[in-house]
């Protein structure tokens, strides 16, 4: 029998045209792949957190933009960059806060124009169709290059990570950062697998995370499968088993890392920091650094997300578990600032404040 961890988190089916997900808003209970061909249908699936965590978005952003483009009509490469630029927008307005959406659209975009100028430099005329036709190509090539380098990413995010893990740990994570996050292995998980994979024991704690319970549907679901001693947590417990001493790292992944090293991850994120920060436990962010935004200066420069009220008041429940007409606070994320991150782990290597210094000298070795 399959597990969760046996099915690929997101996929191009290059011959039914479609972008292929497991629906995440149905697990843990049941496990369905879906097929998405539209932009709208690949919006929502992003939107309605169908396809989520930043990783995984920036993956599906590369290939919905390849399949959205991959009929184009237009008749000049000034038509086919417009009609490109309104898809991108398009995708890119779904979720405003994850980084790796905009970066992955970028970055095709990017590769789209070095292509063209490669075409047009190179010898013999070339029809716009052949032009076109080549794009494409190119376009498919990249996508997948996205995620076969967040595999890639993400194991030696790992790699990094587990050094910071002792045999015996128990670790505390929020919200979803592992495989469902990613391609392969995740970020904040990378190095739990990781450290399962080398024989330790280790026990992992899940804060539930409120409102959409990414903890308990996803993380628990996902390292229990692993065979990974895992533990589901109410978000206000996490408080009282750090005092307890059971508690020795925590992991998470992030959204967005501002220059400055301030870092926006699931709503709840800034609170287990703090307390962490009391209880004198290390408190890490695992990032890409696709995700780390250097022209955002610091996290209050960082737009978040407002989502539905109704994730609050009626979503999980039977029946409507609060009164009508209430008002509803919903960001879906928050900033945790930089002093109380005790290091950023990245593909590179594991930052050290002062941030704003380590990120920029990053970027300088790492081009």
């Amino acid at each position: 029998m399959n597990s969760i961890l046996d099915y690929e988190t997101v996929s191009l089916i290059d011959e039914d045209d479609a972008l292929e997900i497991i629906d995440q808003t149905l697990l843990p209970g049941r496990i369905e792949i879906i097929r998405l061909h539209t932009a709208k249908e690949i919006w929502d699936a992003i939107y309605l957190l169908q396809v989520r965590g930043a990783p995984a978005i920036g993956v599906s952003a590369g290939m919905g933009l390849y399949l959205l483009m991959k009929h184009s009509q237009a008749g000049s490469y000034e038509d086919f960059m417009k009609e490109l630029e309104e898809k991108s927008e398009f995708l890119n307005s779904s979720r405003p806060t994850a980084v790796n959406l905009s970066w992955a659209l970028k970055r095709m975009k990017a590769h789209v124009e070095k292509v063209y100028e490669e075409l047009l430099n190179s010898n013999g005329e070339k029809s716009f169709e052949q032009i076109r036709s080549a794009i494409i190509g190119e376009m498919r090539d990249e996508c997948q290059r996205i995620k076969e380098e967040d595999i890639d990413v993400c194991r030696r995010i790992g790699e990094y990570g587990v050094t910071l893990i002792k045999n015996g740990d128990g670790l505390l994570t929020h919200c979803n950062a592992g495989q469902l996050c990613a391609c392969k292995y995740g970020t904040a998980t990378a190095p739990m697998y990781l450290a399962h994979e080398k024989g330790m024991n280790i026990r992992v704690y899940c804060d539930e995370t409120r409102p959409l319970l990414q903890g308990a549907r996803l993380t628990a679901f996902e390292l229990h499968s692993a065979g990974i001693d895992t533990t589901l947590l109410c978000d206000n417990m996490s408080a009282s088993l750090m005092k307890s001493g059971a508690i020795n790292a925590i992991f998470v992944g992030c959204d967005r890392v501002a220059a400055n090293g301030d870092a926006a991850n699931k709503i709840g994120t800034s609170m287990v920091a703090t307390v962490a920060k009391r209880y004198n436990v290390p408190f890490y962010v695992c990032a890409p650094t696709s995700t780390i935004d250097i022209n955002t200066p610091t996290g209050n420069d960082i737009t978040i997300e407002q989502r539905k009220p109704e994730e609050v008041t009626e979503m999980w429940y039977k029946e409507r578990m609060a009164p009508e007409g209430v008002k509803v606070y919903n960001p879906a994320f928050d900033v945790t600032d930089n002093e109380l991150i005790s290091g950023i782990v990245t593909e590179y290597g594991i930052l050290r404040a002062p941030y704003d210094k380590a990120i920029k000298e990053l970027f300088v070795n790492n081009k």
